[in-house]
Order: C-alpha cells, then structure tokens, then sequence
C-alpha cells in the first residue's frame, strides 16, 4: 500500500474536525502541562493545573522559587506527583540556568541543539522534549506516543517494536513540514486511538480510517 499520510489526516480532519491542541493559555501552562501528563489521563492533568493557578504558580517563574514541598501537594491529581514536582523543579532551574527564564530565547536555538539541551534535564524524555518544541515552542517536531505506536504499527505502516526515532522519521518522510500539520495531527491521532483504535476491544467496524489499516479486529 501507497503511504499517504495527508489523506489520513484529511479523513481524520473530516470526522473530528480541528482539534486545538494544545489546550494552554500560554507557553509557560503548555509546558508544564507536557511534564504532568507524563502516564497520566489529562483531566487529571487539568485539575492539577487549575490548583497551581489557583495558587498563582502555573508559571515557571513561581515554580523554579517555590519549594518542592509546596508544589507535590496541588499537582497530586497526576500520578508520581512528587517526582513530578522535582520535574518542574528540574525544568524550571534549566529554564534559568540556561536562558534566565527567557522561553523566546530559549525557543530561537538551533532546534536540533535545544532539543538535546532538553533531553539532558532530569525526568524529560523525548516524548516530553518534542511536546514541549512542538507546542509550546512551535518549532518542527513531531511528537511519538504510546497511541502513535500503537494506531501506525496495527496499521502496518511502522514496526510495534521501532525506535522513537524511526517512528519520527517515518512521518518526517511522509509529511509536509509544516508545524500547523504536525500540531494537529497528533492531536488527531490521539482522538483516534481513545475512539475507535483502543488497546482493547478496538472498533475497527465504524474507524474513519479502516481502509488504510492491515489489520481488522472487528
């Protein structure tokens, strides 16, 4: 089979419409919100975030000054929430460290360079690092997640068992670059595998996409 991912996404676009991920009022939110959904559902995620605001401390600035102490305890809605809590204490002290909190300074980096100043902070991985580049930084990375691995390899288009990096360079391949693209079809994808093309019981019967797939559960 042919690999065209823009009909894909177009079909996918036709049956969800525009997703408007990700869900932030500013770069500050967008990344602390990629920290905290590490392994966790995203409402979860959004009460954890609306006590940092009631707190006033959804932003960088208040969390690289306030104590650890103080900030396990409103973001305990998300799971591991005291590692997640030195994760923003991490990232926070990296920000200022490195850029003196400057996020468009940090952004306007050679972006393959920032992106391994990133993997180096403590608790970011690559799914988090290309999060936070992607939506937070709009800059040209596509973002690989469990949903990801799991819609494109029962598809046949990739392996169950590739690396982060050859599941990235599959779209990169088979994509315009285009951040806007990027952006939204993740978004889409993730819509799709939480539908129709869940890790059990898939309903490949009413999939916007079966067409495209090799592998029909029902």
């Amino acid at each position: 089979m042919d690999i065209n991912l823009i009909d894909i996404y177009n079909k996918l676009l036709e049956h969800y419409g525009y997703q408007k991920w990700w869900p932030g009022e500013t770069q500050d939110e967008i990344i602390i919100g990629a920290i905290l959904t590490q392994s966790v559902n995203w409402k979860n995620v959004e009460k954890a975030i609306k006590n940092l605001k009631r707190e006033r401390l959804c932003t960088l600035k208040e969390i690289h000054k306030t104590p650890l102490e103080t900030i396990a305890p409103l973001i305990r809605p998300t799971i591991y929430f005291n590692r997640k809590a030195e994760k923003l204490k991490n990232f926070a002290k990296f920000i200022y460290t490195e850029f003196d909190g400057d996020l468009d300074r940090m952004f306007s980096r050679d972006p393959a360079e920032l992106r391994k100043k990133l993997l180096v902070v403590k608790g970011i991985g690559e799914e988090t690092a290309d999060s936070i580049l992607l939506y937070a930084g709009n800059l040209l990375f596509f973002v690989i997640d469990a949903y990801t691995k799991r819609v494109f390899s029962r598809m046949g288009f990739i392996e169950e068992d590739s690396s982060y990096a050859e599941m990235q360079q599959f779209f990169i391949n088979n994509l315009p670059l285009d951040v806007a693209l990027y952006n939204d079809f993740h978004a889409q994808i993730v819509m799709l595998a939480k539908t129709y093309c869940k890790k059990r019981n898939p309903d490949c019967g009413r999939c916007p996409i079966a067409i495209y797939c090799q592998k029909q559960y029902s």
